[in-house]
């Protein structure tokens, strides 16, 4: 009796060990090389700074649905092929836009959902000068791109999620938070089964107002706000696997920069879903013509973009949901 139980121990040891190395695996195809291909066509001025409702715009969406199918990444349900089409009210005019929605359905629990969202636009062109947005927020955006990936050569491994795991890149976040606003009064999926929200939102550059120099880190907002366990297992995803330096600097209640309510997670949290807000913090790039793909660490981009997958990965197969505190 004492012998088998040594020998199943030894067992679930072994399989812990395999599917350690095996999500080790599936985070190393996020590389630094992929980043900055895409990061250079999604940045480039054939998309004329992405503005909402302008013809930049409309190939970034289309370029993201091209991507998805590519990866053979299935719609999100409810969607046009991929396109969740609204009218947003931007000062006023009536503007046609999309939000672009794709999922990988869970094995085990596939009627709760993740979302992770980065938004699609940017400001557009000013003054005859196209703003590329490469940091904002192309580098979430191309960030999202490797991480579904990464999940979609898991899941052609037999590493399916057991919750499903819903891609968000939304349009209208510059003119207001406005896409993401439209996605949870409009859900694709009920906003009761949606278990968390990781939104990412600039990732690919460093604060120099920082003082400590070390750029290996990242700023998180929110992770503890709603739920404990989400903040937790952040933390863990990170001491495990890419020990980067999680600053809170900005989760402060009184931060006077009032992140927390200034980029698409707060539309979810308003709705009682645990977020975490991932942000390299502002530079003097930010809304210039200036914020080019060719200032973007790639390195530090791949990093960080495979925190956002580990931790994805553990509240997309951990056995029971997180709770809210």
């Amino acid at each position: 009796m004492i012998r088998s139980l040594f020998i199943a121990l030894i067992a679930f040891s072994i399989s812990l060990k395999g599917q350690s190395t095996n999500i080790t695996d599936f985070a190393n195809t996020i590389t630094a090389k992929e980043l900055k291909e895409h990061l250079y066509v999604y940045a480039s001025d054939y998309f004329g700074g992405r503005e909402t409702g302008t013809k930049g715009q409309k190939i970034a969406v289309d370029f993201l649905r091209d991507y998805y199918i590519s990866q053979n990444i299935s719609p999100a349900a409810g969607s046009e092929n991929y396109f969740q089409k609204m009218k947003l009210d931007i000062g006023g005019v009536s503007v046609d836009s999309e939000n672009v929605a794709a999922i990988i359905e869970g094995s085990e629990f596939p009627n709760e959902y993740i979302v992770i969202s980065a938004h699609l636009d940017h400001i557009g062109t000013h003054k005859g000068e196209i703003n590329n947005g490469a940091d904002d927020d192309g580098s979430g955006t191309v960030a999202m791109m490797e991480i579904a990936e990464a999940f979609e050569q898991a899941s052609l491994q037999g590493y399916n999620p057991k919750r499903s795991i819903v891609f968000l890149h939304v349009s209208g976040e510059e003119k207001g938070l406005l896409g993401s606003r439209y996605y949870v009064e409009n859900p694709l999926y009920p906003l009761l089964q949606t278990v968390a929200n990781l939104n990412i939102d600039m990732i690919g550059r460093l604060d120099p107002k920082r003082k400590d120099k070390d750029p290996k880190y990242i700023y998180l907002i929110g992770s503890d706000k709603l739920s404990q366990e989400l903040h937790d297992i952040s933390e863990a995803a990170n001491q495990k696997y890419t020990q980067l330096k999680l600053d809170y600097t900005f989760n402060a209640d009184d931060d006077p920069n009032r992140f927390y309510y200034r980029s698409d997670h707060y539309n979810f949290a308003k709705n009682s879903i645990p977020v975490i807000f991932y942000f390299n913090g502002t530079h003097e790039d930010y809304h210039r013509p200036s914020d080019t793909p060719d200032k973007i660490n790639y390195p530090l981009l791949q990093k960080r973009t495979q925190l956002i997958f580990y931790t994805l990965w553990e509240l997309a197969n951990r056995e029971e949901r997180i709770q809210l505190k």
